[in-house]
């Protein structure tokens, strides 16, 4: 979880969600550094409006959205069936879904690692444990130490149904709490690997995945998410109760989606969402 709350203006608290000209974000650590960007660049142009955002993981902003302690939450996956159920006992609605962004989840190796591409069958294996030797993979004789995320992450969960195909991580894999601890770990660590957004990639290298043995080896870029070839791509979500989608926080979910907003998308890193996918 992100310990440190970040404040982005003097923002009044409410238990029950927004009012006039208070915004309050929480969530997925992936999108958290963008949710951030977002409000400093809305609140430089809209001075009335005051937005707090924090992280915690996608869990966690589903658990405050359900709670009526977050206006918006913030998510790396799409919400679970129980998580609407909680969602109608509290407020008597299924939550509005927008899709905010494209990532191409990347997977990371230290700089200086010989491997350039791994196919998901490769990467099951190193992330179920099974595979423990890069060696066994076309790399060094030395042993592969496994990166991961907090179960509240939705990385961890996309990653885990996606490649790990609901197995379980290696028991061995080094949890941290957030993408940029997994960064700085696999910065220092020459065996390292692990998965994050696109945009967490400094200090780290992104490996080109296969779909299989036979497939082309792909980059995780923005016209190979958008072409849905890259095989680790996901859409990046933000939920709102529709009691509270109106006033401020519609004209700040319209803006995000406008191509004001998703301009700030591409420069924090992420890939801003073709036209066709900024529709409800």
């Amino acid at each position: 979880m992100i310990k440190k709350l970040i404040l982005l203006g003097l923002v009044a608290m409410s238990t029950g969600g927004a009012w006039a000209g208070n915004i309050t974000v929480k969530g997925s650590d992936t999108l958290v550094i963008l949710a951030q960007k977002w409000a400093e660049v809305y609140m430089s142009k809209n001075p009335q409006t005051k937005i707090q955002v924090s992280g915690g993981g996608s869990g966690v902003g589903f658990a405050a959205l359900q709670n009526k302690a977050t206006d918006l939450a913030d998510a790396s996956r799409k919400i679970k069936a129980s998580e609407v159920a909680e969602c109608l006992k509290a407020f008597g609605h299924r939550p509005t879904e927008y899709k905010v962004a494209l990532d191409g989840l990347s997977v990371y190796v230290n700089d200086d690692n010989p491997v350039k591409e791994l196919t998901l069958e490769q990467l099951e294996g190193i992330f179920t444990g099974k595979t423990r030797n890069w060696k066994d993979v076309g790399g060094n004789d030395a042993p592969i130490t496994v990166y991961s995320r907090e179960n509240s992450s939705g990385t961890y969960e996309f990653f885990k149904e996606h490649v790990l195909k609901g197995k379980d991580f290696a028991a061995s894999a080094q949890t941290e709490p957030g993408t940029a601890a997994v960064l700085q770990g696999i910065a220092k660590d020459k065996g390292g690997i692990g998965y994050g957004g696109a945009a967490y990639g400094k200090g780290a290298r992104a490996l080109l995945v296969k779909k299989d043995a036979g497939s082309p080896a792909i980059e995780p870029t923005e016209a190979n998410v958008i072409a849905g070839v890259y095989p680790i791509w996901r859409f990046l979500y933000i939920y709102v109760n529709p009691d509270l989608d109106k006033n401020e926080i519609a004209a700040y979910l319209n803006w995000i989606r406008s191509d004001e907003g998703q301009k700030v998308v591409k420069e924090v890193g992420y890939f801003p969402l073709p036209d066709k996918w900024r529709e409800k």
